[in-house]
């Protein structure tokens, strides 16, 4: 072992919200030193946001030749989709990424290992170095940025299946596919799987998708699914899955009354939660505040129930698995610790999220029924628009895409709390109003906006549909 190494912030995961963090540190004055068990950058950027949103690019350009034949193309069919290509250029883009983060480290004075920490004291944590050999490291401030794993249920069979993690180690496209989880990530992966040409069996507990999003669009984006052809299987999941050979897996699963019925598939992937990475880190020996999920409790800035040591990202318990949201905390936190700045934190009201589903989903603020619920029924006054995008007026019926959207305002000065859209464009559309909603906007500003016009988001400037609770 080497002798032991003393600095200012101590970071301990190089995923997006600890190198943000660590960073800001630096630019502040601090010494700090940073650790990661895995490749940089963290989930977003190897198993998360960056090469998903790669895979839906190439998902909505399949989309987009289904489509070419309405607006006279002459296209018989979609081109084949050479996948082994495709994940060898998405792996060159994300290990170049890696790199970039490791050269921030290095630009920005960082010291930093690979390996895996642990607490040995309240102030020190030792290194198992992935080269061999430890490493001692004490610091004044220490932040836990660790993130999560995926998890996969404890099943018969379960060995044979692969996580949300293992979608992007597939070196062919899957032919046929199960897949289960509502929430996001099941959506987004089904979604992209199918519209690249798999056959998709997705299986769900509940009757809907997205349980957690308002019920408009947990209402659309489930029919929608459904009219694309995906085989959706509600209030049922899988039990237990059998390699039956020919490179075909057996998967059955019990419907909502227990009845058992099986389909064969080439591939099982579940998306159906996360879990925050700690375990090896010891803190429980330093009783360290956990929540019945396991998640790191924190208060508004960020501080655990330990002195000097914080929490951020996945692993902590604010409830927004999102890396912008870690890269916002972390950034406030190194700003408050650093910078002088001694009320610096982030305020978890008002995030926008998206969902790169088929077709895209954008939330921010209440639902509607988190609105009614927190301030009454007569304090809540909700706008809605459903439609069929300008893009689709060249296409049969049948093969619409649905665009919905919804307002919900409180108050007399109908100040927006909430906005719901599905639909073309929704991740783009979102962050302009995720602006104004942050700043308080009402639906006469809305009003107030003149309409871009011919796009589906002007209907959010001059919807006059309201809703009757």
């Amino acid at each position: 072992m080497s002798s032991t190494k003393e600095c200012d912030y101590l970071v301990i995961g190089i995923g997006s919200g600890g190198i943000a963090s660590g960073r800001r540190a630096a630019k502040h004055g601090a010494k700090v030193i940073a650790i990661e068990s895995s490749r940089y950058g963290g989930t977003c950027v190897n198993v998360g946001c960056v090469p998903k949103k790669v895979t839906w690019n190439a998902a909505a350009i399949a989309e987009t030749f289904k489509d070419a034949p309405a607006y006279g193309f002459q296209i018989s069919g979609i081109p084949d989709f050479d996948w082994p290509y495709f994940k060898k250029k998405r792996d060159a883009y994300v290990k170049r990424l890696n790199g970039i983060y490791e050269n921030n480290l290095n630009k920005d004075e960082i010291e930093h290992f690979h390996g895996r920490a642990k607490f040995v004291a309240k102030d020190e944590v030792e290194v198992a170095l992935h080269d061999g050999g430890s490493q001692r490291i004490k610091a004044k401030h220490i932040l836990i940025a660790t993130g999560g794993r995926p998890k996969l249920p404890d099943i018969p069979g379960k060995e044979l299946c692969i996580s949300s993690d293992g979608f992007f180690d597939l070196e062919t496209l899957p032919k046929s596919i199960a897949t289960s989880g509502a929430g996001y990530i099941g959506v987004e992966m089904t979604g992209m799987l199918h519209a690249l040409g798999s056959k998709t069996h997705f299986f769900i507990r509940g009757e809907k998708l997205l349980r957690t999003f308002d019920p408009m669009i947990q209402d659309a984006v489930t029919k929608e699914y459904e009219r694309q052809g995906v085989n959706l299987y509600k209030g049922s999941q899988i039990t237990r899955v059998q390699d039956i050979g020919n490179g075909l897996k057996r998967v059955t699963y019990q419907d909502s009354s227990k009845k058992e019925s099986t389909v064969e598939v080439e591939q099982v992937l579940f998306a159906t939660g996360r879990d925050p990475e700690i375990e090896d880190l010891h803190i429980k020996d330093f009783d360290i505040k956990l929540n019945d999920k396991n998640h790191i409790v924190t208060d508004e800035f960020q501080n655990t129930s330990l002195p000097n040591v914080y929490a951020i990202g996945d692993v902590c318990d604010r409830g927004f698995e999102l890396t912008p949201v870690a890269i916002a905390a972390g950034r406030r936190l190194s700003d408050r610790l650093f910078g002088n700045q001694p009320n610096a934190h982030l305020s978890y009201t008002n995030i926008p999220s998206v969902v790169f589903a088929h077709p895209e989903i954008g939330s921010i603020g209440f639902t509607e029924p988190e609105a009614r619920e927190k301030f009454g029924d007569d304090n809540v006054k909700v706008y809605k628009a459903e439609f069929s995008g300008m893009y689709f007026a060249m296409m049969d019926p049948e093969h619409k895409q649905p665009t919905a959207y919804k307002i919900v305002c409180q108050g007399k000065d109908e100040k927006v709390v909430g906005l719901h859209i599905l639909g073309q464009g929704s991740s783009e559309i979102l962050q302009g109003f995720g602006v104004a909603i942050k700043m308080g906007a009402t639906k006469k500003d809305f009003d107030n906006c003149v309409a871009i016009h011919p796009v589906s988001a002007e209907e959010l400037v001059w919807v006059r549909i309201w809703l009757m609770p």
